[in-house]
C-alpha cells in the first residue's frame, strides 16, 4: 500500500493512476507552502466532494495537535491541488460550524476511522474545503 512520499510520487508520475484509488476511499495531493520555512509541502489526503469543494479533514490520526498542513493553510489559504491528472489552486478555509456535522457525516461514510481519531484527542477535529480560485 503506498503511504507517505511514496505516495505522494506514484501520483505525481502517473496522474493518480496509481495513488487516487487508496484503501478502499480515494485521495487527493494538497500541497501547502510552509508557515515558517516558506517551502512547498505535498500529503496526500482522503477527500470527498460537496459541490464544487473538495473536503478533507485535518485529523492527524486523532494525534492532540493539528497537521502541519492544516497549521500552514492557517497562514496561508492559498494552495495547490492534485485530484488524478486535474492540478489546480484553491483556496482552503475551515468548514463553519454550521457545515461541519453534515461534512462530518460525509467523511466518515468514507473514513470511519476518523471517528475513532476525534475520540483519541480533546481538539476538535477541523474540517477543510477546498475551493477552486
Amino acid at each position: 500500500m503506498l503511504y507517505g512520499k511514496e505516495h505522494v510520487a506514484r501520483y505525481q508520475e502517473t496522474d493518480g493512476a496509481e495513488g487516487h484509488d487508496w484503501n478502499g476511499t480515494v485521495t487527493l495531493l494538497l500541497t501547502t507552502t510552509g508557515r515558517r520555512s516558506g517551502k512547498e509541502g505535498t500529503t496526500p489526503l482522503i477527500y470527498q466532494r460537496d459541490g464544487d469543494a473538495h473536503v478533507i479533514v485535518a485529523s492527524d490520526g486523532g494525534n492532540d495537535d493539528d497537521p502541519l498542513w492544516y497549521k500552514n493553510i492557517q497562514a496561508n489559504p492559498e494552495v495547490k491541488v492534485q485530484v488524478k491528472g486535474d492540478k489546480f489552486t484553491a483556496r482552503a478555509r475551515t468548514a463553519t460550524a454550521d457545515e461541519k456535522p453534515a461534512l462530518w457525516k460525509k467523511m466518515t461514510a468514507v473514513w470511519p476511522d476518523y471517528d475513532e481519531y476525534q475520540t483519541k484527542t480533546n481538539r476538535d477535529i477541523p474540517v477543510v474545503l477546498l475551493e477552486r480560485v
